[in-house]
């Protein structure tokens, strides 16, 4: 048994040093863990020849490696306990040298001592080689092991007490592995050879899988030394071997036992030949079973970011009734990151709150949010998450700990509150550093999702009072429900004949505008110029506002009608192009953009494909760097015509693309650089060019620039 015993310990800790001095980052403690390992394999194939070598010669080489090769393990481990748990890091190079040269002096003496008669080692059959020592010289030997020991225990034990969250967990995992690896060490290979009884000196490699376990386990489930996919390959790779190995034996024996009972060896090789044939064959689908094995054994709470995003912000627009659309992103948030609680706690205006959760979370009364509040700022948006809260937010601590919350993420929008999301403890393995960073991006998007439907539910209210006092002032008289709907008919209309209505004004103010900055009535000084550009991109600006919202009003009366009839694409661009020609110049920019000859006539939407071309245009204007170049092109392909804004401004993170044509959603960076924005544009753009039957076209990469067209097909005669 201890024969297989040592080979398993070699095996575990080659491949363990392997993965980790070639796949680990160059800190020193993941360094000095990899080469300590390194050396228990040492120690383990030493006992292996000291025990069961065949020879004297060999017993006593085995004894050279097992005397000196733990020696150098608890070197490695100390500097690893030292570094990993951060303590006293001043002074490194002098703290290396001196526990080397400790080591070295032990080892010269152990040199020293070996060849004499101090240890003496005897063949003894089958049963293993027996070994006398000298027990002054041994127990000099072993006052070098305690000693060690004893400063890792330090090490590990401060650095325990001063990490919090996840860093906490690792260091305890590690802990407990060197301290239950070094007890059981102590006790066989040290205190019994002591006592004269030196039977169990195998046990003492054996022991560090103990110390390999804890670690790995702290590598998977809470990120150590991020060698967790290095593992999962490893470990797959490791099954996968191990399988195919059982196989050709219990092959090789059932073939065997039927085929060459009577002792006949011709077929022998051409039997291996097929066995090996078909492991070959048989390798990649055994692989890719236990890849499938060991993925859902170790990515059980893996999540991809931009899908869970995507499908949360589907869910937030799911319903505009805030208690569905509270109790779906619970569910939606608890299952994704693994919380065995979730909830939400909600203003609804007039001190009145909306809670809704998921699993058994503890209700929080009217007194524990306002202490909450107070608490809390409300600039503060930052998750406050309980493994990581300092001394000076003790109370915040012990709130937390009472309801079973390990996180809270404060909910505002523009510096008002509007609420909490509060996150239980997580179901398996603690909250990772990219669970805290996807819920602090949840903020902005709950925000928005969370506003639109108070203001639906406000709305709504509002209607129904309505409703109410309109049915007990008509009872009698239930005709006047037509009176209402030609009201409601009415207030459409009026919308739309003021939108109309608020551009003439504005239609005039531009030419005037436009006439003073050109000098039709008079000289105009730079200063006043510079003013009137202003004056003249504002008045563009707010004609456009009014056509999105009133374009988002038709959108949800179901309105939005497309009108096609034959447009000249190309002049359309043009005309937009230099009608922005005196907005890009004011900051420096110019536009690039040949009309093309060959662009045939399509059945469009003139004002609506107009709107698109301009959104696009000025949005290259508002978002690039002064003084910069915007391509314009418009071109036949094959069946389509494309059209295409370049430009050279910010661009857009790639993690928020995939949301970017939402209503209402904004890129982080273009509200940094332009807050006035409502974030219908693109909204509104990707709604014309679907109903035209076309495609939006959008590339980016964030600081360099983005790319926005669209394609349009172009119907067969």
């Amino acid at each position: 048994m201890g024969f297989w015993v040592l080979i398993v310990a070699i095996a575990v800790n080659l491949a363990l040093s392997l993965v980790i001095l070639t796949r680990a980052t160059r800190a020193s403690s993941t360094a000095y863990f990899g080469i300590s390992a390194l050396f228990i394999a040492f120690w383990a194939l030493g006992s292996l020849l000291l025990v069961y070598g065949s020879t004297v010669d060999i017993a006593y080489v085995g004894l050279m490696i097992y005397l000196i090769a733990p020696m150098l393990t608890v070197l490695y481990m100390v500097l690893f306990s030292k570094y990993f748990s951060d303590v006293a890091t001043k002074g490194k190079i002098g703290a290396v040298a001196s526990y080397t040269i400790l080591t070295v002096i032990f080892a010269i003496v152990t040199l020293v001592q070996v060849p004499g008669s101090h240890v003496v080692v005897t063949l003894n059959g089958m049963e293993g080689n027996r070994i006398n020592l000298q027990f002054g010289w041994y127990l000099f030997y072993s006052t070098f092991f305690s000693l060690m020991f004893v400063i890792s225990y330090v090490y590990l034990f401060f650095g325990l007490l001063k990490s919090k969250g996840r860093v906490y967990f690792q260091r305890r995992l590690v802990f407990i592995g060197i301290v239950a690896t070094s007890m059981l060490a102590l006790a066989t290979n040290i205190a019994l050879p002591l006592l004269g009884y030196s039977g169990l000196i195998w046990l003492g490699p054996a022991w560090t899988i103990f110390y390999i376990l804890t670690t790995c386990y702290a590598m998977i489930k809470h990120g150590l030394f991020d060698l967790r996919l290095a593992l999962v390959l490893t470990f797959t790779y490791a099954l996968s071997l191990a399988s195919l190995t059982i196989l050709y034996y219990i092959l090789a024996l059932t073939i065997s036992a039927i085929f060459l009972r009577d002792g006949a060896a011709e077929g022998i090789n051409g039997i291996n030949l097929a066995i090996a044939l078909l492991l070959a064959f048989l390798f990649q689908p055994i692989r890719k079973f236990f890849d499938k094995f060991t993925s859902n054994i170790f990515y059980q709470d893996s999540y991809r970011v931009d899908a869970f995003f995507a499908e949360l912000s589907k869910t937030l627009s799911s319903t505009n009734n805030l208690h569905i659309l509270l109790q779906r992103a619970t569910q939606k948030i608890s299952q994704t990151l693994k919380a065995d609680d979730a909830s939400f706690v909600v203003y609804t205006g007039e001190g009145r709150t909306e809670q809704i959760g998921v699993g058994k979370y503890a209700r929080l009364t009217h007194k524990d949010i306002a202490w909450l509040d107070e608490q809390l700022h409300s600039s503060e948006i930052q998750p406050k998450v309980l493994a990581m809260l300092d001394e000076e937010e003790e109370a915040l601590r012990r709130m937390m700990v009472s309801h079973r919350i390990a996180i809270i993420l404060p909910i505002s929008r523009q510096g008002e509150k509007m609420g909490y999301l509060f996150l239980g403890e997580h179901k398996r393995s603690g909250y990772s550093a990219r669970d805290l960073r996807v819920v602090r991006a949840l903020a902005d998007e709950l925000a928005i999702a969370i506003q639109n439907a108070l203001s639906v539910e406000e709305i709504r209210e509002l209607n129904g009072h309505l409703e109410q006092r309109i049915s007990a002032a008509t009872k009698e008289l239930r005709a006047n429900n037509v009176q209402l709907q030609r009201l409601d008919e009415a207030k459409d209309e009026f919308i739309s004949m003021a939108s109309h209505q608020l551009r003439t004004p504005l239609t005039s103010i531009k030419g005037y505008i436009s006439m003073l900055i050109d000098g039709d009535v008079g000289e105009v000084t730079k200063e006043q110029k510079h003013l009137l550009n202003e004056a003249f991109v504002s008045s563009e600006r707010m004609v456009r506002l009014i056509g999105d919202f009133l374009n988002v009003s038709r959108l949800q009366t179901g309105k939005f009608v497309i009108d096609k009839h034959p447009v000249d694409l190309a002049l359309l661009v043009q005309r937009e192009i230099d009608g922005l020609e005196q907005n890009a110049a004011a900051r420096g920019m110019k536009f690039e953009y040949k009309k093309p000859k060959d662009i045939p006539m399509l059945e469009l939407d003139e004002n609506k494909i107009q709107q698109v071309v301009m959104n696009f245009s000025d949005n290259a204007i508002y978002y690039s760097k002064e003084k910069s170049k915007i391509t314009v092109s418009l071109k036949k392909g094959d069946g389509y015509v494309e059209f295409n804004v370049i430009d050279t401004g910010i661009g857009v993170p790639e993690e928020e693309q995939s949301q970017l044509f939402n209503k209402f959603f904004r890129a982080t960076n273009a509200r940094r650089a332009r807050p006035d924005g409502t974030g219908v544009g693109l909204f509104l753009a990707k709604k014309v060019i679907d109903d035209h039957g076309g495609k939006i076209l959008f590339e980016s990469k964030e600081g360099k620039g983005s790319t926005f067209g669209f394609r349009l097909p172009i119907p067969k005669k």
